[in-house]
């Protein structure tokens, strides 16, 4: 059975701001080549240094990848929450990044969190067990 994806709209940007974004969802690309446990080291010598990021912020680095790219406006979602929380760490802020899974029916994936709250993601992602995170935590990822 195939399914049809419709991506995510995405909002116009100033040239710096798709530069930025660009850049990210550049980086995000090789870094979701690693294997799972370097890229959580990766992203959490990343975190090191930033502050917490508010759902405003987030949701704002989060539209402009998805406005750069067409995989992370479609169903790549580790290469969307990857570019995401490192277009917020350019701006010296950090979400949470999440991974897990779900049981009925199987599926994987990933997210950015603020506050315990996934951010410009569907109700379901409540379904989902966190299996691997990067969280910001008193001025440091846990």
């Amino acid at each position: 059975m195939s399914m049809q994806v419709v991506g995510e709209t995405g909002t116009a940007l100033p040239w710096h701001r798709q530069l930025s974004a660009r850049a990210a969802v550049g980086a995000a690309r090789v870094l979701v080549l690693l294997p799972p446990r370097r890229l959580r080291q990766v992203l959490t010598v990343a975190a090191r240094g930033s502050r917490a990021a508010t759902h405003a912020q987030a949701i704002d680095a989060r539209c402009a990848v998805v406005t750069v790219s067409a995989r992370c406006a479609g169903r790549g979602c580790l290469q969307r929450s990857v570019a995401t929380v490192l277009l917020c760490r350019l701006r010296g802020r950090w979400p949470d990044w999440c991974t897990g899974f779900r049981t009925q029916p199987f599926r994987a994936h990933a997210w950015v969190e603020v506050g315990a709250q996934a951010v410009g993601e569907s109700g379901d992602v409540a379904l989902f067990h966190t299996v691997m995170s990067v969280r910001q935590r008193d001025g440091g990822p846990r």
